[in-house]
């Protein structure tokens, strides 16, 4: 029998300036490194990746979301609440954190390009 094991899910997500999004990705502490002309992987954690990728179109970015769990989203808003309060991302934003009635405490954050982050702790 074959062994359909899988192991790694990496989603690609629209940037609407491509470097603004890669620098953004940095300044949250996660490793952002090209790997193609227009293509960016970004590393959070030990196992977990994304691609940013250097294409944008607005209906499809203010879709998209990541869920990223984290230890704690207090921690995650004060990080985030430190990195944008200089303006260096424009369209970037973070919303406190809030119970969600699936058993989580979440943080939301809006990247550059609309992109919805959930960072989430389980309850």
């Amino acid at each position: 029998m074959a062994h359909l094991i899988s192991t790694d899910v990496r989603a690609f997500i629209p940037a609407m300036d491509f470097a603004l999004s890669k620098r953004f990705y940095a300044a949250l502490g996660w490793e952002t490194r090209d790997v193609d002309r227009g293509l960016a992987l970004v590393r959070v954690g030990d196992r977990q990746h994304f691609y940013v990728q250097d294409y944008y179109r607005k209906d499809f970015a203010e879709n998209c979301m990541l869920h990223v769990t984290v230890e704690s989203v207090d921690d995650w808003y004060a990080h985030l609440s430190t990195v944008l309060a200089h303006d260096d991302f424009p369209g970037a934003r973070v919303q406190p954190p809030s119970h969600q009635p699936y058993g989580a405490r979440v943080v939301f954050v809006h990247d550059p390009s609309g992109v919805l982050l959930h960072l989430c702790e389980w309850d």
